[in-house]
């Protein structure tokens, strides 16, 4: 029988439900509407507590042998005229009543456990960009996805991997079937990250699914979510983009939860040639190593500057610093790297700069020469 923290737990020291059901079926050998509500009420309760079927009906049909058994012809003076039901004549039913429920959860299990197979399959072979088209269109429908049209693609990573039968993963697929028509999104683990394929080209499910990995139990996730493209090439451009939003913002210290590809287009771009982006850095910045104590101090101070509308009075306050101290750096800055933050060309010039040198982790890591 279940604790006093179970679905079916008595009240103030009160008997169990299922004792006080029993007691009643003896009685009356029939169960009244208030009984059927109760029922309902303690399966609805052991449901949301995970109590398995088959464990709730053990229990009940248990309780009521066990008050058969004590209601026998001269087990109590005070029983109804009617006979009661003879115990012997209820532990088939209990045996029944369970072996069904294992049989049909073990059945739900399989379908299950099919069904993941089926969706990580196609998962797979979306993502790979190889698949015959036709027959992928075909599982789509199986599995109640819309394969046709634009597709975004979010990508969630959390200090845990993400497997397929995790709590977390449980919860985020549940949550987004409940509450998205099932052909709006595609929701699998794969390589340790969980993956959220987007019908449509709105940001709504996306944004939902980033939501739910948050209110889940992965710890400190993050979620990347790409740019809407058509067409099957499409989803696989669009999650190669989140990935490689995810690792670019790991490179930037970049700690929100959700990361829109388009936040982080301008490091994309300059990453697409690091040969000319480490020349633009050494050429550029590279005066500042004859700082005292190197260039890291006015480094941060010239990504403030930028990071603050190219303002000293917003840089001062981000920083912790006076306006004159701001303005002395900004003055050191002009100094050893030629480039004036104030003339719009060079400002430019020192801001790209500047991106790369996040880019590259310099000054923290060394500059690689092209050649």
């Amino acid at each position: 029988m279940a604790g006093s923290s179970g679905p079916h737990a008595g009240t103030w020291g009160a008997p169990p439900h299922e004792e006080l059901l029993a007691q009643a079926l003896v009685r009356t050998g029939d169960l009244d509407a208030e009984d059927r509500a109760r029922l309902r009420e303690a399966a609805a309760h052991a449901a949301d507590n995970g109590t398995p079927l088959r464990e709730l009906i053990d229990t009940y049909l248990g309780a009521l042998c066990r008050t058969c058994s004590r209601s026998a012809p001269g087990a109590a003076q005070d029983r109804q005229a009617s006979a009661p039901i003879p115990a012997d004549a209820l532990r088939p039913i209990r045996d029944v009543a369970v072996t069904l429920t294992e049989g049909y959860e073990a059945a739900h299990r399989a379908a299950i456990r099919r069904e993941e197979e089926i969706r990580q399959a196609f998962l797979d072979e979306l993502l790979h960009g190889a698949g015959d088209l036709g027959r992928m269109a075909e599982q789509a429908h199986r599995i109640g996805f819309r394969f046709a049209g634009p597709h975004r693609v979010a990508v969630a990573r959390a200090e845990a991997p993400f497997g397929a039968a995790d709590p977390a993963t449980r919860y985020v697929e549940e949550a987004m079937a409940s509450g998205y028509d099932a052909w709006e999104s595609l929701v699998a683990a794969k390589d340790g990250m969980l993956i959220c394929i987007c019908a449509g080209s709105g940001t709504t499910a996306a944004d939902h699914f980033a939501e739910h990995v948050q209110r889940s139990i992965a710890r400190h996730p993050q979620v990347a979510v790409s740019r809407s493209r058509p067409g099957a090439n499409g989803v696989v451009r669009s999650y190669r983009e989140a990935r490689e939003t995810l690792d670019l913002a790991h490179r930037l210290a970049v700690s929100r939860p959700v990361i829109h590809a388009s936040d982080l287009l301008v490091f994309q771009v300059l990453g697409r040639d690091r040969a000319a982006i480490t020349d633009l850095v050494a050429t550029v910045l590279g005066g500042l190593e004859r700082a005292r104590g190197g260039p890291g101090t006015l480094l941060h101070t010239l990504t403030t500057y930028f990071d603050s509308g190219c303002t000293n009075t917003v840089t001062a306050r981000r920083l912790g610093l006076s306006v004159r101290t701001v303005a002395y750096r900004m003055a050191r800055v002009r100094t050893l790297t030629g480039y004036d933050p104030t003339i719009p060309d060079q400002r430019y010039t020192l801001q790209t700069a500047t991106l790369g040198a996040r880019l590259l982790n310099w000054p923290a890591l060394p500059l690689q020469p092209s050649d």
